[in-house]
């Protein structure tokens, strides 16, 4: 997917560094968040999970800008974006 219109601000933006886990006990390999991905950081792998499902891997995490999409579209809840904004500050006393 190529953008031809860019944000004046593109250089000066700060990227985001997220995490994606993926629970290989939950995933089913229905490869939903694949397909939805708008960057491609996901793709169906030939590995098998316990269940006996093909699994989802990351492919490239440097591509990911967290917008939550896989997160959402999960019907398993197998995949957890992280990132410093969204991981919960402990508490100071």
């Amino acid at each position: 997917m190529k953008i031809w219109r860019k944000p004046l601000d593109l250089n000066e933006q700060a990227t985001v560094r997220s995490q994606i886990a993926i629970d290989k006990e939950r995933c089913k390999g229905c490869s939903y968040c694949v397909e939805y991905c708008p960057r491609e950081v996901l793709e169906q792998t030939k590995e098998i999970s316990p269940k006996g499902y093909l699994l989802v891997a990351v492919k490239d995490e440097s591509k990911c800008v967290a917008c939550g999409f896989c997160e959402a579209i999960c019907p398993e809840f197998a995949i957890k974006v992280t990132t410093p904004a969204k991981t919960p500050q402990t508490a100071k006393t």
